[in-house]
């Protein structure tokens, strides 16, 4: 997601080309004095915000072979040649139809030209990849799971593990739709509402042995699932951490994927293990080194590249919340209805839930998700927006991390500190 952090007085609003694909970005703005002398009218129309416009000029995007430096640390004698087509990756006929006729592709991005050769080749070495998000990354490891499967073997092979649901079900949706051709099965391990059940009547529900191909999930259900030995870690090949300087880090869910990936090597010491992640701190990245395997890969973007060139940004001083108010109302929905869709990432629920009854109250039409939904309505919410039925979206950080909606093509970062 294109995105910005500010201070307690500063609003930061991000805008895209109606192209663009969405960046993770951030940036610290300045703090402004406040100012209670000046009227709304007078805040709204001193903001200088007259060149929101859409630039077509810059269509840059780093599935652009050309436009990323990739760096890449091999272990090994094997030697690992770049993919300029998906025919030289010796992919079924099936995956490659997928991959033309469903996912529109045309050869891989440069990060798939790299990694894919390290991810399906012998010795099946683990990886550790950094890259941007709009970079072809989830394709990376759908396609290597899919790749790796052995259709005739009714059993979990693969599992995908994620920190949230809506990237989960996101991500099986890529899946399937890549692998529409393949036969091959797969489903969504999180809480509630996918997944085969059994209800006995009682408040006891009964669940069969996965036996999907291809498992994408949370941390917390993969575990329980495995631990009630609902999933099997027998036939395992490939695990894969989506958003994994998330899922390792001491204020992710460290534990869960830990114990997961050491329950693999019990079980199934030859599990190739990708972590995949659009940032990686040093502390994640030295973690994860030390828990893969002795020898492995390593494929890292530059630190000067990780902004999308195509993606504009701008930073808008408002000295206090009804400023920020004022400028979204009279200025930036209006622009974002001229371009697509619009997401508003919020620090915390409350201010969700505040700022979606503004803006209602003032006439927009916004929906708005946040933990302490039920699932099922985040799960709602979050198809309508993909499917355009609505246009603003106030969300706290669920959907910061991994969210893919090409049509969003204004990002606001309304509250301090918002990690998106």
């Amino acid at each position: 997601m294109a995105a910005t952090a500010a201070d307690s007085a500063t609003s930061t609003i991000s805008a895209a080309d109606t192209t663009a694909h969405l960046a993770d970005l951030k940036h610290d703005a300045v703090e402004e004095p406040s100012s209670s002398s000046k009227s709304e009218e007078k805040i709204a129309s001193e903001i200088e915000i007259g060149n929101l416009t859409i630039n077509e000029s810059n269509n840059k995007f780093f599935h652009d072979p050309e436009s990323s430096n990739i760096k890449t640390i091999t272990s090994g004698d094997t030697p690992y040649a770049s993919a300029f087509t998906f025919e030289e990756l010796n992919l079924l006929p099936e995956l490659l139809k997928g991959l033309y006729v469903e996912m529109k592709y045309e050869k891989p991005s440069k990060i798939q030209a790299i990694s894919l050769p390290m991810i399906l080749n012998p010795p099946y070495l683990d990886l550790i990849a950094q890259a941007h998000n709009g970079s072809g990354k989830t394709a990376c490891f759908t396609l290597g799971m899919l790749s790796r499967i052995d259709p005739k073997l009714k059993a979990p092979q693969a599992f995908c593990i994620c920190p949230t649901r809506e990237l989960a079900i996101q991500n099986l949706e890529v899946l399937r739709k890549m692998g529409k051709y393949s036969g091959i099965t797969s489903e969504c391990a999180i809480r509630a509402g996918f997944g085969n059940e059994i209800h006995t009547g009682k408040k006891q529900t009964i669940r069969p042995p996965i036996t999907s191909q291809i498992v994408i999930g949370t941390p917390g259900t993969i575990r329980h699932r495995i631990r009630a030995n609902k999933l099997s870690l027998s036939y395992l090949k490939i695990l894969v951490l989506d958003e994994a300087d998330h899922m390792l880090a001491e204020d992710g869910f460290k534990d869960d994927s830990v114990h997961i990936i050491n329950k693999i090597r019990c079980v199934n010491p030859q599990c190739q293990v990708l972590f995949f992640s659009a940032t990686f701190n040093e502390t994640v990245k030295e973690f994860a080194a030390k828990i893969v395997k002795g020898n492995h890969n390593q494929l890292f973007v530059k630190k000067e590249e990780l902004s999308l060139q195509s993606v504009k940004q701008y930073k808008v001083n408002c000295p206090d919340e009804l400023a920020k108010v004022m400028v979204i109302k009279d200025r930036i929905l209006e622009f974002g209805e001229r371009v697509g869709q619009t997401i508003i990432f919020v620090r915390t629920r409350n201010s969700a839930i505040t700022l979606h009854r503004i803006l209602v109250e003032i006439g927009y039409d916004v929906t708005t998700i946040q933990g302490a939904l039920k699932q099922e309505d985040r799960d709602k919410i979050v198809k309508e927006f993909k499917d355009g039925l609505t246009q603003v979206l106030i969300s706290t950080d669920l959907l910061a991390r991994g969210f893919d909606q090409d049509q969003v093509n204004l990002v606001i970062n309304y509250d301090p500190s918002c990690e998106t």
